[in-house]
Order: C-alpha cells, then sequence, then structure tokens
C-alpha cells in the first residue's frame, strides 16, 4: 500500500521487513505500481525511481499514516501502523515512468 503526499511516496512497512532492510543497505529505491489486463493494449502503470529514508515515528510518521489510513480504510484495523514495530518509507522520486497512461 502506498500513498502520494506533497510530491513523495509513502509505503509503511514491519520494521523487520525486507524492504526496510533493504532501503538501510541502499537508499536508491524504484517502485514499479502497474495494473495488469490479459489484453497487453490496456497494459499500464507508473515506475518512481528516487531516494528512500525511513521515518520511524514522531509527527511526520503520525500524519503519513492518517494519510495512508485516510487512502486505505482498512489499513487501521487489518494491518495498523504502530511507532513500536511499523516505519514509514519515504520516496523522494528522481525521475517517473509510465506506460499505457495516454
Amino acid at each position: 500500500m502506498h500513498a502520494l503526499v506533497g510530491g513523495k511516496l509513502y509505503l509503511g512497512s514491519g520494521k523487520r521487513g525486507r524492504k526496510v532492510r533493504n532501503v538501510v543497505a541502499n537508499p536508491r529505491l524504484t517502485l514499479t505500481v502497474d495494473e495488469y489486463s490479459e489484453d497487453w493494449a490496456g497494459l499500464r502503470g507508473v515506475m518512481v525511481q528516487g531516494r528512500a529514508r525511513l521515518i520511524e515515528r514522531g509527527p511526520s510518521f503520525r500524519r503519513i499514516r492518517r494519510a495512508i489510513y485516510r487512502k486505505y480504510v482498512q489499513y487501521p484495523t487489518d494491518a495498523a501502523l504502530s511507532e513500536s514495530d511499523s516505519v514509514i518509507i519515504e520516496l523522494t522520486p528522481t525521475h517517473v515512468f509510465t506506460w499505457g497512461l495516454d
């Protein structure tokens, strides 16, 4: 799940998740969001490359968590983001590529 706020992409993750370990090892990140179609003429998506940082707690964590919860209403009960065991990954885009979004 992701949310776009102020030109940056945000993703929630468990503190020990693979995504978090990858960002710690290398903050250069690529995120691809696509919509598959059996009719390949209908394929579309976006790939964002940029620099990532972890937001572990505090006002920024809570502000972005609210944005994610607004977009995904099931998140608070089904995949809650807690400052005790979750982080938010912030992706600042440097390159954006799209396909099928004419």
